[in-house]
């Protein structure tokens, strides 16, 4: 069996992670941190705003059974490609959307779904979510991963900040 990853920033990680662990291919998914300029930052520090990461989630899958492409349209609907500024309750430079990217066939896949999401005419605004290459990623601490099977109640809480709504609205027809 082959490996390969993927790495997505769309807000909470908490909310991430249910999305595409449910598919078949989907080996795991980790929380944790990416694209900033502290080694092994804790989630206070980056919560704090000051390290320059996002939440992430890292996805390792089996090419054989998903494909990257597949990913990135998962990612596509559970996020709010319009939003720079965060997603849903969650606001701030930590929380915005990034399609993280570890080689040419990624990038060419994730500008040209982009692309695609664009002229699709679903997004009245212009599509934010930035492509950039994949930086060091740092697993969350323990009590971060799988959150939606630890704390069913709070990921409720958390999918009523207007994720689930949204998802509702643009992708259910």
């Amino acid at each position: 069996m082959t490996q390969a990853s993927a790495i997505f920033a769309g807000g909470c990680f908490w909310c991430m992670v249910q999305p595409f662990d449910q598919h078949p291919g989907i080996l795991k998914v980790t929380s944790g941190y990416t694209g900033g300029h502290v080694v092994d930052p804790t989630y206070e520090q980056v919560c704090s705003g000051t390290t320059g990461h996002t939440e992430a989630v890292k996805i390792d899958f089996d090419p054989a059974v998903i494909s990257y492409q597949e990913l990135v349209d998962i990612y596509w609907q559970v996020t709010d490609p319009t939003d720079a500024s965060g997603q849903f309750q969650d606001r701030g430079d930590n929380y915005r959307p990034v399609i993280y990217v570890a080689n040419e066939a990624q990038q060419q896949i994730a500008t040209a779904s982009r692309a695609a999401l664009a002229a699709s005419g679903v997004f009245k605004q212009p599509i934010v979510t930035t492509i950039e290459p994949v930086e060091p990623f740092y697993p969350a601490e323990d009590y971060h991963q799988d959150f939606y099977k630890k704390d069913p109640a709070r990921m409720a809480l958390e999918e009523a900040g207007g994720r689930e709504q949204f998802i509702q609205t643009h992708w259910s027809k």
